[in-house]
Protein backbone atom coordinates (compact mmCIF):
# COMPACT_ATOMS: atom_id res chain seq x y z
CA UNK A 1 0.00 0.00 0.00
CA UNK A 2 0.97 3.56 -0.71
CA UNK A 3 1.73 6.12 1.32
CA UNK A 4 -1.25 8.46 -0.21
CA UNK A 5 -3.07 5.01 0.85
CA UNK A 6 -1.72 4.81 4.07
CA UNK A 7 -2.38 8.41 5.08
CA UNK A 8 -6.15 8.48 3.88
CA UNK A 9 -6.70 5.58 5.60
CA UNK A 10 -5.51 6.75 8.41
CA UNK A 11 -7.47 10.29 8.14
CA UNK A 12 -10.49 8.37 7.43
CA UNK A 13 -10.09 6.34 10.88
CA UNK A 14 -9.47 9.91 12.70
CA UNK A 15 -12.18 11.54 14.60
CA UNK A 16 -12.13 15.10 13.53
CA UNK A 17 -12.72 17.77 15.60
CA UNK A 18 -16.34 19.04 15.42
CA UNK A 19 -15.93 22.99 13.85
CA UNK A 20 -17.59 25.39 16.16
CA UNK A 21 -21.03 26.97 15.22
CA UNK A 22 -21.62 30.12 14.52
CA UNK A 23 -23.95 31.21 17.00
CA UNK A 24 -20.47 29.66 19.71
CA UNK A 25 -17.94 31.65 17.81
CA UNK A 26 -20.44 34.86 18.43
CA UNK A 27 -20.55 33.85 22.16
CA UNK A 28 -16.53 33.59 22.12
CA UNK A 29 -16.28 36.78 20.34
CA UNK A 30 -18.79 38.84 23.15
CA UNK A 31 -16.93 36.81 26.05
CA UNK A 32 -13.38 38.59 24.46
CA UNK A 33 -15.00 42.19 24.07
CA UNK A 34 -16.02 41.70 27.04
CA UNK A 35 -12.63 40.67 28.59
CA UNK A 36 -10.99 43.81 26.80
CA UNK A 37 -11.38 46.67 29.70
CA UNK A 38 -10.09 44.48 32.54
CA UNK A 39 -7.36 42.62 30.19
CA UNK A 40 -6.38 46.81 29.22
CA UNK A 41 -6.24 47.48 33.30
CA UNK A 42 -4.48 44.78 34.22
CA UNK A 43 -1.46 45.20 31.77
CA UNK A 44 -1.79 48.86 32.73
CA UNK A 45 -1.29 48.38 36.07
CA UNK A 46 -0.03 45.12 36.92
CA UNK A 47 1.78 43.61 33.92
CA UNK A 48 3.83 47.58 32.97
CA UNK A 49 4.92 47.32 36.33
CA UNK A 50 5.94 44.01 36.45
CA UNK A 51 7.79 44.26 33.34
CA UNK A 52 9.75 47.83 34.64
CA UNK A 53 10.45 46.24 38.14
CA UNK A 54 12.66 43.32 35.78
CA UNK A 55 14.52 45.97 33.43
CA UNK A 56 15.49 47.72 36.58
CA UNK A 57 17.20 44.79 38.15
CA UNK A 58 19.22 44.73 35.22
CA UNK A 59 20.54 48.31 35.46
CA UNK A 60 22.18 50.17 38.04
CA UNK A 61 19.55 52.40 39.04
CA UNK A 62 19.32 54.69 41.68
CA UNK A 63 15.80 56.13 43.26
CA UNK A 64 16.41 60.13 42.26
CA UNK A 65 18.26 59.28 38.89
CA UNK A 66 15.55 55.75 36.92
CA UNK A 67 16.35 58.16 33.89
CA UNK A 68 19.68 57.08 33.77
CA UNK A 69 19.94 53.96 34.54
CA UNK A 70 22.26 51.90 32.54
CA UNK A 71 22.14 47.85 31.80
CA UNK A 72 24.66 45.95 33.91
CA UNK A 73 23.18 42.41 33.09
CA UNK A 74 23.62 40.08 35.94
CA UNK A 75 25.45 42.23 38.25
CA UNK A 76 22.57 42.57 40.78
CA UNK A 77 22.11 39.16 41.16
CA UNK A 78 25.89 37.66 41.00
CA UNK A 79 28.87 39.10 40.32
CA UNK A 80 32.71 37.75 40.29
CA UNK A 81 34.96 40.61 41.48
CA UNK A 82 38.48 39.39 40.38
CA UNK A 83 41.00 41.63 42.94
CA UNK A 84 43.71 40.32 40.38
CA UNK A 85 45.92 38.27 42.76
CA UNK A 86 44.63 35.42 42.15
CA UNK A 87 41.78 35.44 44.34
CA UNK A 88 38.10 36.95 43.59
CA UNK A 89 35.23 37.23 45.54
CA UNK A 90 31.20 36.30 45.01
CA UNK A 91 28.24 39.49 45.32
CA UNK A 92 25.26 39.91 44.62
CA UNK A 93 21.98 39.12 45.68
CA UNK A 94 21.80 35.23 45.58
CA UNK A 95 25.05 35.36 47.72
CA UNK A 96 23.64 38.00 50.02
CA UNK A 97 23.35 36.06 53.66
CA UNK A 98 20.48 38.85 54.20
CA UNK A 99 18.17 37.80 51.24
CA UNK A 100 18.94 34.33 51.99
CA UNK A 101 17.47 35.09 55.98
CA UNK A 102 14.46 36.77 54.71
CA UNK A 103 13.78 34.07 51.85
CA UNK A 104 13.99 31.22 54.95
CA UNK A 105 12.16 34.11 57.44
CA UNK A 106 9.21 34.16 54.75
CA UNK A 107 9.07 30.50 53.85
CA UNK A 108 8.49 29.65 57.53
CA UNK A 109 6.08 32.38 58.67
CA UNK A 110 4.12 31.26 55.63
CA UNK A 111 3.91 27.14 56.50
CA UNK A 112 3.47 27.41 60.24
CA UNK A 113 1.06 30.43 59.98
CA UNK A 114 -0.72 29.12 57.05
CA UNK A 115 -0.91 25.43 58.58
CA UNK A 116 -2.31 26.71 61.81
CA UNK A 117 -5.07 28.86 60.48
CA UNK A 118 -6.20 25.92 58.23
CA UNK A 119 -6.30 23.63 61.44
CA UNK A 120 -8.30 26.40 63.51
CA UNK A 121 -9.89 27.67 60.38
CA UNK A 122 -11.31 24.29 60.27
CA UNK A 123 -12.52 23.64 63.58
CA UNK A 124 -14.13 27.08 63.65
CA UNK A 125 -16.23 26.09 60.28
CA UNK A 126 -16.71 22.48 61.97
CA UNK A 127 -18.60 24.28 65.15
CA UNK A 128 -20.62 27.10 62.93
CA UNK A 129 -21.48 24.65 60.15
CA UNK A 130 -23.97 23.05 63.23
CA UNK A 131 -27.53 24.53 64.37
CA UNK A 132 -27.16 26.32 68.39
CA UNK A 133 -28.92 29.40 69.43
CA UNK A 134 -26.91 32.25 68.92
CA UNK A 135 -24.95 30.64 65.48
CA UNK A 136 -25.65 33.48 63.43
CA UNK A 137 -24.13 36.56 66.22
CA UNK A 138 -21.42 33.75 66.89
CA UNK A 139 -20.12 33.86 63.09
CA UNK A 140 -20.82 38.03 63.06
CA UNK A 141 -18.20 37.77 66.26
CA UNK A 142 -15.78 35.44 64.37
CA UNK A 143 -15.04 37.89 61.48
CA UNK A 144 -14.50 40.94 63.62
CA UNK A 145 -10.38 40.13 63.57
CA UNK A 146 -10.55 39.68 59.51
CA UNK A 147 -12.72 43.41 59.67
CA UNK A 148 -9.93 44.78 61.36
CA UNK A 149 -7.09 46.33 59.35
CA UNK A 150 -4.13 45.06 59.42
CA UNK A 151 -1.99 47.50 60.31
CA UNK A 152 -3.90 48.51 63.33
CA UNK A 153 -4.37 44.65 64.61
CA UNK A 154 0.03 44.95 64.50
CA UNK A 155 -0.31 48.16 66.09
CA UNK A 156 -2.53 47.08 68.49
CA UNK A 157 -0.81 43.80 68.93
CA UNK A 158 2.30 45.27 69.73
CA UNK A 159 0.96 47.21 72.56
CA UNK A 160 -0.50 44.35 73.94
CA UNK A 161 2.87 42.22 73.71
CA UNK A 162 4.66 45.27 75.42
CA UNK A 163 6.90 44.21 78.30
CA UNK A 164 6.36 46.84 80.39
CA UNK A 165 2.69 47.93 79.77
CA UNK A 166 1.10 44.64 77.74
CA UNK A 167 -1.96 42.76 78.85
CA UNK A 168 -0.33 39.63 77.28
CA UNK A 169 2.69 39.71 80.23
CA UNK A 170 0.14 40.55 82.92
CA UNK A 171 -2.34 38.21 82.03
CA UNK A 172 0.44 34.87 81.50
CA UNK A 173 2.25 36.26 84.77
CA UNK A 174 -1.30 35.59 86.89
CA UNK A 175 -2.21 32.59 85.81
CA UNK A 176 1.82 31.49 86.81
CA UNK A 177 2.77 30.58 82.96
CA UNK A 178 5.99 33.65 83.00
CA UNK A 179 7.89 34.56 86.04
CA UNK A 180 9.32 37.70 84.19
CA UNK A 181 7.72 39.90 81.75
CA UNK A 182 8.83 38.94 77.55
CA UNK A 183 9.73 41.51 75.18
CA UNK A 184 7.52 39.42 72.72
CA UNK A 185 8.39 42.19 69.64
CA UNK A 186 12.12 42.85 70.91
CA UNK A 187 13.57 39.49 71.30
CA UNK A 188 14.86 37.46 68.80
CA UNK A 189 13.49 33.89 70.03
CA UNK A 190 10.29 35.34 70.59
CA UNK A 191 9.73 38.05 67.59
CA UNK A 192 8.48 35.57 64.82
CA UNK A 193 6.15 34.04 67.32
CA UNK A 194 4.47 37.08 68.34
CA UNK A 195 4.01 37.56 64.41
CA UNK A 196 2.24 34.61 63.99
CA UNK A 197 0.39 34.82 66.80
CA UNK A 198 -1.23 37.69 65.27
CA UNK A 199 -1.42 36.67 61.57
CA UNK A 200 -3.30 33.66 63.41
CA UNK A 201 -5.52 35.68 65.23
CA UNK A 202 -6.32 37.79 62.54
CA UNK A 203 -6.61 35.85 59.34
CA UNK A 204 -7.97 32.07 60.59
CA UNK A 205 -11.70 33.58 60.40
CA UNK A 206 -10.90 34.10 56.70
CA UNK A 207 -10.15 30.34 56.54
CA UNK A 208 -13.48 29.04 58.20
CA UNK A 209 -15.50 31.37 56.20
CA UNK A 210 -14.21 29.86 52.66
CA UNK A 211 -14.47 26.23 54.63
CA UNK A 212 -17.80 26.49 55.98
CA UNK A 213 -18.74 27.85 52.46
CA UNK A 214 -17.50 24.52 51.51
CA UNK A 215 -19.33 22.95 54.29
CA UNK A 216 -22.40 23.82 52.84
CA UNK A 217 -22.63 22.55 49.87
CA UNK A 218 -22.28 19.19 50.80
CA UNK A 219 -25.49 16.98 50.42
CA UNK A 220 -27.24 16.58 53.68
CA UNK A 221 -28.52 13.30 52.56
CA UNK A 222 -25.17 12.28 52.88
CA UNK A 223 -25.35 12.78 56.52
CA UNK A 224 -29.01 11.76 57.42
CA UNK A 225 -27.91 8.13 55.43
CA UNK A 226 -24.65 7.88 57.35
CA UNK A 227 -26.73 8.31 60.62
CA UNK A 228 -29.08 5.86 59.80
CA UNK A 229 -26.14 3.34 59.17
CA UNK A 230 -24.45 4.02 62.17
CA UNK A 231 -21.31 6.06 61.12
CA UNK A 232 -19.20 7.13 63.70
CA UNK A 233 -19.14 10.97 63.62
CA UNK A 234 -14.95 10.59 63.22
CA UNK A 235 -15.32 8.45 60.58
CA UNK A 236 -18.15 10.23 58.93
CA UNK A 237 -15.68 13.50 59.21
CA UNK A 238 -12.76 11.48 57.41
CA UNK A 239 -14.37 9.25 55.22
CA UNK A 240 -17.20 11.91 53.50
CA UNK A 241 -16.61 15.26 54.74
CA UNK A 242 -12.96 15.80 54.68
CA UNK A 243 -12.76 14.59 50.78
CA UNK A 244 -16.07 16.54 49.97
CA UNK A 245 -14.85 19.82 51.24
CA UNK A 246 -11.41 19.28 50.60
CA UNK A 247 -11.25 21.96 47.22
CA UNK A 248 -12.46 24.63 49.21
CA UNK A 249 -9.66 24.06 51.71
CA UNK A 250 -6.64 24.01 48.90
CA UNK A 251 -8.21 27.29 47.86
CA UNK A 252 -8.17 28.75 50.79
CA UNK A 253 -4.74 27.61 51.42
CA UNK A 254 -3.50 28.89 48.16
CA UNK A 255 -5.38 32.44 48.48
CA UNK A 256 -3.55 32.37 52.33
CA UNK A 257 -0.31 31.11 51.10
CA UNK A 258 0.06 33.97 48.60
CA UNK A 259 -1.02 36.58 51.33
CA UNK A 260 1.56 34.87 53.00
CA UNK A 261 5.02 34.92 51.06
CA UNK A 262 3.94 38.72 50.62
CA UNK A 263 3.56 39.62 54.17
CA UNK A 264 4.99 43.02 54.34
CA UNK A 265 2.66 44.85 57.17
CA UNK A 266 2.46 43.24 60.29
CA UNK A 267 6.09 42.72 60.16
CA UNK A 268 7.41 46.04 59.33
CA UNK A 269 4.98 47.57 62.19
CA UNK A 270 5.39 44.85 65.10
CA UNK A 271 9.07 44.06 64.36
CA UNK A 272 11.08 46.87 62.02
CA UNK A 273 15.14 46.48 61.43
CA UNK A 274 15.10 42.35 62.62
CA UNK A 275 16.80 39.95 61.18
CA UNK A 276 14.64 37.48 62.86
CA UNK A 277 11.56 38.29 60.73
CA UNK A 278 12.60 40.27 57.81
CA UNK A 279 10.68 39.28 55.45
CA UNK A 280 11.22 39.37 51.74
CA UNK A 281 8.85 42.08 51.06
CA UNK A 282 10.68 44.06 53.80
CA UNK A 283 14.00 42.92 52.47
CA UNK A 284 13.39 44.68 48.83
CA UNK A 285 11.76 47.59 50.17
CA UNK A 286 14.72 48.60 52.83
CA UNK A 287 16.69 48.26 49.69
CA UNK A 288 14.16 50.46 47.38
CA UNK A 289 13.76 53.23 49.46
CA UNK A 290 16.00 52.87 52.67
CA UNK A 291 19.27 52.65 51.24
CA UNK A 292 18.96 53.82 47.91
CA UNK A 293 19.50 50.47 46.39
CA UNK A 294 16.95 50.95 43.54
CA UNK A 295 18.39 48.09 41.30
CA UNK A 296 18.96 45.92 44.00
CA UNK A 297 15.78 46.16 45.55
CA UNK A 298 14.60 45.61 42.09
CA UNK A 299 16.17 42.38 41.81
CA UNK A 300 14.82 41.19 45.15
CA UNK A 301 11.61 42.48 44.26
CA UNK A 302 12.10 40.00 40.72
CA UNK A 303 12.97 37.21 43.09
CA UNK A 304 10.30 37.32 45.14
CA UNK A 305 7.91 37.34 42.28
CA UNK A 306 8.99 34.32 40.82
CA UNK A 307 9.59 32.54 43.57
CA UNK A 308 5.75 33.05 44.89
CA UNK A 309 4.99 32.22 41.53
CA UNK A 310 7.22 29.03 41.42
CA UNK A 311 5.63 27.66 44.66
CA UNK A 312 2.00 28.46 43.90
CA UNK A 313 2.57 26.83 40.07
CA UNK A 314 4.12 23.70 42.01
CA UNK A 315 1.14 23.71 44.88
CA UNK A 316 -1.45 23.76 42.27
CA UNK A 317 0.13 20.78 40.14
CA UNK A 318 0.93 18.50 43.32
CA UNK A 319 -2.65 18.79 44.67
CA UNK A 320 -4.04 18.75 41.13
CA UNK A 321 -6.32 21.28 41.88
CA UNK A 322 -8.97 21.58 39.68
CA UNK A 323 -9.10 25.75 38.24
CA UNK A 324 -11.73 25.04 35.21
CA UNK A 325 -14.54 23.67 37.49
CA UNK A 326 -15.24 21.06 35.26
CA UNK A 327 -16.78 17.43 36.59
CA UNK A 328 -13.79 15.02 37.09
Amino acid sequence: MSLTSDAAATGALTPTKPKASRLSRERIRSAWLFLAPMLIVLAAVALYPLYRTIYFSFTDASLDLLGEARWVGFRNYLEYLDYGNGQGEYFGLLVDARWWRSVWNTVWFAVVSVALETVFGLIIALVLFRKFPGRVWVQAAVLIPWAIPTIVSARMWAWMMHDQFGILNDMLERVGLIDTPIAWTASPETAMIAVIIVDVWKTTPFMALLILAGLQMVPQDIYEAAKLDGVPPFRLFRKVTLPLIMPAVLVAVVFRALDALRVFDIIYVMTPNTDSTRSMSVFARENLFDFDQFAYGSAASTLLFFIIALMTISFIYLTRMNLEGDER
